[in-house]
This record gives structure tokens, sequence and C-alpha cells, in this order.
């Protein structure tokens, strides 16, 4: 083997130390600076991606605020919506309640009033009644005719004794 002969040491250190000096002079004038700038322009687009991540992180935790404040007001909005339909349902139903009550009160009243002239009709028919029985019965049991005064004025003052005259 070449390598290990003693005489070609000489020549074979000479062009290490060459192959070495120009291997070290191509890597730092040549590849190391530019794996430095490649290094560089990663190490800046990296900065510069967490620099947008935290500028679009703080946009989102912003957008993400105002959602939640346009939440609360929308809810407020719906509280006070339910609320004015609840008074305006509240309202409308005490309206019709006392309409309803006003119509009531009038059925009532006519009511009364047709029951009032019904029971008169009924006492004038009962008085009426008793009269031409009261006539009949007395020309029947006398065999004397009374004044239809006298007849008229003992049936009042028979009803007036009752709870029908009254």
């Amino acid at each position: 083997m070449p390598q290990f002969d003693i005489a070609t040491f000489p020549t074979q250190i000479f062009w290490l130390a060459v192959s070495f000096i120009v291997l070290y002079i191509l890597m730092s004038r040549i590849a190391l600076p530019r794996v430095g700038s490649v290094l560089e322009e990663r190490q800046t687009r990296i900065d510069d991606n967490l620099s947008l991540a935290e500028q679009l992180n703080a946009e989102a935790k912003s957008e993400a605020e105002a959602y939640e404040n346009s939440l609360i007001d929308a809810r407020a909005k719906a509280r006070a919506v339910i609320q004015e339909v609840t008074q305006d349902a509240a309202n409308e139903a005490q309206r019709r309640h006392d309409t309803l009550g006003e119509e009531l009160t009038t059925k009532v009243k006519s009511a009364e009033t047709r029951i009032k002239q019904a029971k008169e009709t009924a006492i004038d028919g009962v008085r009426e009644a008793a009269r031409d029985v009261t006539a009949t019965t007395v020309q029947h049991l006398i065999q004397v005719s009374p004044s239809p005064d006298a007849v008229t004025q003992a049936v009042d003052e028979a009803l007036k004794e009752t709870e029908i005259g009254k």
C-alpha cells in the first residue's frame, strides 16, 4: 500500500495541506456564506411568520371580543323585544277583558230588563187571572156579581201580602 510508504509521506502531507487550505477557502468564502444566508432567510421568515401569527391572534381575539359584545347586544335587544311584546300582549288582553266586561255588563243589564218586563207581564197575567177567578168564584158562591173595582182592589191587597206583588 502506497499510503503507508514512508518515502511518500512528505508529498502526501503537502497535498493534504493544499487540499485542506483549498477546501477551507471554498467553504469559508462560498459554501458557509450561502448556508448562513439561507439560515438567516429562514430565521427571518420564521420571525415574520411568528409576528404575523401574533398579529392574527390579536385580531382573532379582538374579533371574538367584538362578537361577544354583539352577542350581548343582541341578547339585550331580544330581551327588550320580548318584554315589549309581552307588555303589548298584556295590554291587548286587558283591553279585550275590559271590552268583554262592558259587553257582558250591557248584556246582563239587557237581560235584567227583559226579566223584569217578563216578571211584570207574568204578574199582570196572574192579576188578570186572579181577578177572573175571584169574580167567577164570588158569583158562583154567593150568586152576586162583584164590581170590577172591588175585585181588583181585593186581588191587589192579596198580592201585596205575597212575594209576587213586591
